[in-house]
């Protein structure tokens, strides 16, 4: 891998100050961005690789099926405001620069930074800006200790490649108050570096413009949606396929791992029941009070048995529905597609 002079300055692919979305879309597929990173390195809670490869040769793009749509408006509304209180927590003046970067000597390299940050000491930073719900603020520490979440670092640790830069903040929003953002700062990491930029060409030069498919390594519920993305709805007159060898023989091993899950779904079965039971008694003593306290030893211990009501639709309802409000029906009912997955074992030969 070549190396580069220590002051590299990064190159301007395109100003996107007032740049329509479908061409700052196009320009992205010129290159790999910050957050196109944690799927090359297997780490994205959203996308695997083979969604980004689809995604860069326009094929199927996998940004627009974020199903909280609303909280993807909610993040980009916010982002001046949480940059904002960055800078009144921090004293630190921030700015943007409204072009697309790419690195000038791994020209695939591309960022588009939120904030830049100039430092007491005359050097600059990168600020990202984050949005999550209270109940995700959690992804910020591990074991007691701050962090930043993985599919973030690889964002922050690309762009500091990109801009040859040594720092990166995040300022993360999680409810409604100024004092409810998390700050955390990363700095900069060759050895990473260098790794980062072997995996991004090798899936930049070997798999988009070679236009041959990176293997799916990541959880099976990724590998799943991205499937059900690119392949849409099943054909039951599409003929049978043939297995790879790899693949079939993959297929015994998850007839052990069916026997095996079904032994421990068997022991979590019993230990369900005893605790129903254990409930049952409980709540027959309880009758209709929805609190009961109770001191074992030193220990004092308060249940509740409260109430949760919902509005629900049986099957028959649905059905009287369609029958007799078909507008309706057809307005507000959706009909989602799931697939069996089975393995049939063969049968034994007659005797």
């Amino acid at each position: 891998m070549a190396s580069l002079p220590q002051a590299y300055v990064p190159a301007v692919l395109v100003d996107t100050d007032g740049l329509p979305e479908e061409t700052w879309l196009e320009y992205r597929r010129k290159g790999i961005g910050g957050s196109d990173a944690a799927a090359i390195l297997g780490v994205s809670p959203f996308a695997t690789a083979r969604d980004l490869y689809y995604d860069k040769l326009n094929l199927v793009g996998y940004e627009d099926r974020e199903s909280n749509w609303v909280a993807k408006k909610v993040g980009h509304l916010l982002e001046d405001l949480v940059a904002e209180i960055f800078h009144v927590k921090t004293g630190y003046r921030i700015y943007q620069i409204k072009k697309m970067f790419y690195h000038p000597l791994h020209s695939f390299m591309l960022a588009d930074i939120d904030y830049f940050i100039d430092l007491p000491n005359g050097k600059r930073a990168i600020l990202e800006i984050k949005t999550t719900h209270y109940q995700a603020k959690d992804h910020w520490w591990r074991d007691g200790e701050e962090v930043v979440p993985i599919n973030y670092e690889v964002q922050g640790r690309h762009y500091m490649c990109v801009m040859n830069v040594d720092e990166v903040f995040f300022c993360c929003l999680y409810s409604n108050s100024e004092n409810d953002v998390i700050i955390r700062h990363i700095v900069r990491d060759m050895a990473y570096e260098h790794e980062l930029i072997a995996l991004e060409e090798d899936f930049w030069t070997n798999h988009v413009q070679s236009r041959i498919p990176p293997p799916y390594t990541e959880d099976g519920e990724l590998i799943l949606d991205s499937v059900r993305n690119h392949f849409g709805p099943a054909n039951p007159d599409a003929p049978e396929v043939e297995l790879s060898l790899p693949l079939a023989s993959s297929v015994i091993r998850f007839i052990e791992l069916q026997a095996q899950k079904k032994q421990i779904d068997a022991q979590s079965k019993a230990l369900e029941n005893e605790m129903k039971r254990i409930q049952g008694r409980i709540v027959a003593e309880m009758g209709r009070s929805c609190t009961a306290v109770c001191s074992v030893g030193d220990e004092s211990y308060t249940i509740t048995y409260n109430p949760v009501r919902k509005a629900t639709i049986n099957k028959e309802g649905l059905t009287r529905l369609q029958a007799q409000h078909p507008d309706i029906y057809e307005e507000y009912v959706t009909v989602s597609e799931s697939r069996r997955f089975y393995v049939k074992r063969p049968q034994e030969n007659a005797a």
